[in-house]
């Protein structure tokens, strides 16, 4: 039953496509399937020995590595993001993350993994921004997937500064030892999905892989729902 209030709501108020402003219908979430069959994707979970795995090649050892799609500055899809990340849009990670689970799912490699780990925030920038974009994403895939979400066992031990206008070198220093496995928390031998939001360097994933590292037998991959 269509409930009235509802109904004049969105008269007045439409709920619109973050990406061409256009109305969506009733089975529409955020983005509209037209703007969603327009999104640059990569596919590189279908290719081994991708150019995203080859970012980390001689660096860090990783199981696989994709990203959902190209990012590319001044780009609609650019939206996608700026809501995640600044317009307090959780639902739009959530959105995309299914998405991108849902191609994920077409990739032998990543049906097996056994837990989905989002890149954690500093706790002074998570009271800040009052969440983690990287765990909305993640909660997307493990809906999908059907694999749990850990939130605890990797920790960010340090605030590091940010990462804009910095050289390759520099975000490695800036990132090297800013996180910290809690040792005991995951089995050995489990298959970690590592989520993070955008790939750049990378330096920030090759942080992570080396503090999960310490687990013995693990294997680690990596997903970003964009690759700059």
């Amino acid at each position: 039953m269509k409930n009235p209030f509802v109904e004049l709501l969105n008269l007045f108020y439409p709920n619109l496509c973050i990406i061409c402003n256009e109305p969506l219908n009733k089975s529409e979430n955020q983005i509209c399937i037209s703007c969603i069959q327009q999104i640059p994707r990569t596919h590189y979970h279908k290719l081994s020995d991708n150019p995203v795995e080859k970012r980390f090649w001689g660096k860090v050892n990783i199981f696989r590595a994709t990203s959902f799609y190209f990012f590319h500055k001044g780009s609609p899809f650019q939206k996608l993001i700026h809501e995640l990340k600044y317009k307090n849009n959780k639902e739009v990670g959530e959105v995309m993350g299914r998405l991108a689970a849902i191609e994920l799912m077409e990739s032998a490699d990543f049906t097996t993994v056994d837990f989905v780990i989002p890149i954690p925030l500093h706790p002074k920038k998570y009271a800040l921004r009052g969440y983690n974009q990287s765990e909305c994403i993640a909660n997307g895939i493990s809906a999908v997937l059907k694999k749990p979400v850990d939130t605890s066992s990797l920790v960010r031990v340090m605030e590091n500064t940010t990462q804009t206008k910095k050289s390759v070198y520099e975000r490695y220093k800036n990132t090297s030892g800013i996180f910290e496995y809690k040792q005991g928390c995951i089995p050995d031998n489990s298959h970690l999905l590592l989520v993070d939001d955008v790939l750049t360097t990378g330096s920030t994933l090759e942080a992570a892989v080396e503090a999960l590292s310490a687990i013995p037998g693990v294997r680690v991959s990596v997903f970003t729902l964009a690759v700059a």
